[in-house]
Parts: C-alpha cells; sequence; structure tokens
C-alpha cells in the first residue's frame, strides 16, 4: 500500500512537474533564445553562421557525390540539403542533451524550477537554430525551379513528431548524462557513425536489393518524416507507423525513467 501510494505520489509530482513548465513557456523561450545570443554573442552573423555552415557543406557534398555517384546536380542537391538540415537538428540533440542538467546547475540549485523547463528550453533553442537553415531550402527551391506542391504540407506535422520525440530523448539522455558522465562522449562516437549508415548524403535506391537495411534504420524514418514532404512527397505508410510507434516507446522509456530518478537529479549534478 505504500509503495503504491509513493508511485501515486510521484506521478503527481511528474505531470505536475511537466503543467508547471507548459504554464511557464515564456520564460524557457526567452531562455533558449538568449542560450543563441550568447552561444554566439559578438559574432557578425550570429545564428547565420550555422545557416552558412550547412549552406557550404551542401554545395560541396551535392556536387562531389553527384560525380560519385553519377546523379544529376538537381537530383541530389536538395536530397542532400533537407537531409542535412533535419540531421543537423537531430545531432545537435544528440551532442548537446548530455549537458543538459548539468549546464544548468546554477539554476537548479538556486531557483525552484520545474526540470521539464529546461528541457523544452533546450529543444527550443535547437528548433530556432533548425528555422535559421531552411532559408538554404528555399534558395534552393528557387535555383532548380522546384516546387514540392501540396505534399509540403506534410512536413508541419512530421517535425512536430520529430520535435516531440527529441524533446522526450532530451530529457532520458539528460538524465542519464548527469548520472554517468560518459553518455555525451559515447553518443558522439556513435553520431558520426550513424550519419555515414544513414541515408543523408546518399540515396536509398544506391543500395539496390539491400534497401532494407536503410529501412530498417529508425534514424532514416526520423529524418525521411520530414526530407520527403520537403522534397514533394508524401512519407510512406512504413515511416509513419515507424515514427508513431518510435513516439510511444520513447515516451514510455522516458516517462518512466522521469518517474523514477526525477527527485535525483539535483544530487547528481
Amino acid at each position: 500500500m505504500l509503495e503504491r501510494q509513493e508511485r501515486v505520489s510521484q506521478l503527481g509530482l511528474a505531470v505536475a512537474d511537466f503543467a508547471a513548465a507548459l504554464r511557464l513557456w515564456p520564460l524557457w523561450t526567452r531562455l533558449g533564445w538568449n542560450d543563441i545570443l550568447y552561444r554566439y554573442r559578438r559574432s557578425t552573423l550570429g545564428p547565420f553562421w550555422s545557416t552558412v555552415n550547412v549552406a557550404v557543406t551542401v554545395i560541396a557534398l551535392g556536387l562531389v557525390y553527384s560525380e560519385i555517384f553519377k546523379l544529376p546536380v538537381r537530383q541530389l542537391m536538395p536530397f542532400v540539403c533537407a537531409g542535412l538540415i533535419v540531421w543537423s537538428f537531430i545531432s545537435a540533440i544528440l551532442l548537446e542533451a548530455g549537458g543538459l542538467f548539468s549546464g544548468s546547475e546554477s539554476y537548479i540549485k538556486q531557483v525552484r524550477l520545474p526540470y521539464t523547463l529546461y528541457v523544452f528550453r533546450f529543444v527550443f533553442s535547437k528548433i530556432m537554430l533548425f528555422l535559421h537553415d531552411i532559408p538554404i531550402y528555399l534558395v534552393l527551391l528557387l535555383y532548380f525551379q522546384i516546387w514540392p506542391g501540396l505534399a509540403l504540407a506534410w512536413a508541419i506535422p512530421g517535425f512536430v513528431l520529430l520535435s516531440i520525440n527529441c524533446t522526450f530523448a532530451s530529457l532520458a539522455i539528460g538524465m542519464a548524462s548527469a548520472r554517468f558522465r560518459d553518455i555525451p562522449r559515447i553518443i558522439a562516437s556513435l553520431t558520426q557513425v550513424l550519419f555515414l549508415v544513414t541515408p543523408i548524403i546518399w540515396m536509398p535506391d544506391l543500395l539496390g536489393s539491400r534497401h532494407m537495411l536503410a529501412a530498417g534504420n529508425p534514424f532514416f524514418h526520423l529524418i525521411e518524416i520530414v526530407r520527403a514532404p520537403l522534397l514533394g512527397m508524401a512519407p510512406s505508410t512504413d515511416t509513419i507507423m515507424v515514427m508513431l510507434a518510435m513516439t510511444v516507446l520513447n515516451m514510455l522509456v522516458t516517462a518512466t525513467v522521469f518517474l523514477r530518478f526525477r527527485a535525483r537529479i539535483a544530487y547528481w549534478i
């Protein structure tokens, strides 16, 4: 009976934490924007340095790999551009979520705020940087005279679903990294491998009869749910089903971890 009451109590605290963070949206949006300003302080282009970096990478990879794969630049470069923009968002979440709570140690130990507020702050700042990269995609559309049509509308719910997954993943990684400080280094190593084995700068069709190797990669679906609409195609049924399954699994695992270890975050950092 006492154990059940404790679980109910922990659940109530977790729900209250989430609800309080949502009500404080003016605070975490402002903090998230300040994180961007602080990161690019005293620079001329500010957050647009990220845009320049992605643009140079897209042009270089598009030109080189179109020759390697013997594909038209008009076909490969928009594919690489859309993939890199989405991947930059995902990789930023993976690489920086490790410092989610440890990087906010001064706030956590001095101010009583919901833990999920720091998650929303973090993801919001990454969404803003993602939006700064969208002009690259728009310029390519104009240059190659491509219009994705009505399929482009799928990009909005696709990105919302991707952001939800990234939010839960950030919370899980942030908690795990606060407890085990080697986690960020492990993720950094894995991220490099994931970039190479995921169809970002190469098309799944190049695998021929082994194209299922790409379909079995969950990160392919995380990218494809947004990239396909940007290229004028609705996401496949397989991608939608995999994304929904990943969202449910991600939510259950993260919620379980948060309920179990929420009270220990302040001690871990």
